[in-house]
This record gives structure tokens, sequence and C-alpha cells, in this order.
């Protein structure tokens, strides 16, 4: 087994089981919920951004062990980050767990290259990117459901 897919399924489990900024946060002003109808997984993001800088991020919801890692781990990575940001890693973790010959680039993603692996199980997209919708929505104010149907 290679070393990233051992790390792979370590921080899976890890962030799975122990999910960061798991909670809701009460001075969040955007309060998006996303949906997953194929695996189950649902989820709301709480986010405060002020002056579009991402302050603070955290997640409520329950899910496949893909989707709450994939949750934990974006939380870590974005506080901080400018909405222009945001917007960008998204693009970038897309394309992460979508196309299985872009291999190099990601440099970006920190901790969220470890969810590589996700490429290889197309059925598993949808768990991973969840999160990912879910708050580009929530910076949006969009009013529609998130959904990965």
């Amino acid at each position: 087994m290679s070393e990233l897919r051992e790390l792979y399924q370590e921080l899976i489990i890890d962030h799975g089981r122990s999910p960061r900024n798991f909670g809701k946060l009460d001075t969040a002003n955007h309060i998006k919920e996303g949906y997953n109808p194929l695996c189950g997984d649902k989820i709301t993001i709480y986010l405060q951004t002020e002056n579009g800088i991402v302050t603070d991020v955290k997640f409520e919801g329950e899910g496949c062990a893909i989707s709450m890692a994939s949750a934990s781990l974006m939380t870590q990575v974005l506080k901080g980050k400018s909405v222009d940001d945001v917007q960008a890693l998204f693009r970038h973790f897309h394309t992460l767990v979508t196309d299985t010959d872009e291999k190099e680039g990601h440099e970006a993603l920190g901790k969220l290259k470890v969810l590589q692996g996700v490429a290889e199980f197309p059925a598993r997209v949808k768990c991973a990117t969840l999160c990912w919708h879910t708050i580009v929505a929530a910076l949006k104010n969009d009013d529609q459901p998130v959904s990965t149907e």
C-alpha cells in the first residue's frame, strides 16, 4: 500500500470519527444546508466573514466518513482565507477529486490533498464535494437548496 493511500485512510478515519470545527457557530453571518441523497449525507455550514475574509467556519451534520472528513479538513484550511481564495480552492479541490490524470499543482490545498484518492471512486466524489458546494452557495447567499443531485 502506498504511503499516500495509507495517509488517506488514516486521515479519513480520524477526521470522520472526530471531525474538527464540528458544531454550531452562533456568530455566523452565512448559513447553508446541503444534502447528498445518494449517500444520505447532510451538512449545515456556519460561516463568519469579515471584510471578505473567512474568520471562522464550523459545520454540523451526519454522513459517511468521507463527507465528514472532507468538511473537517475544509474548515481547517479555509480559516483566514479570502472569499476569492475559497472559490479558487473549491476549483482546485474539485479537480483533485475528479481528475485521475491530474496529480500535480494542488499544493495550495494543503491537508486536503490526501483526499486525492476519492478520484478513484467516482461514486464518492459527491460525498467529498458536498461541503464545498454548500460553502460556495453560502458565500453567494444562494437561497436554492444545495443538493449533489
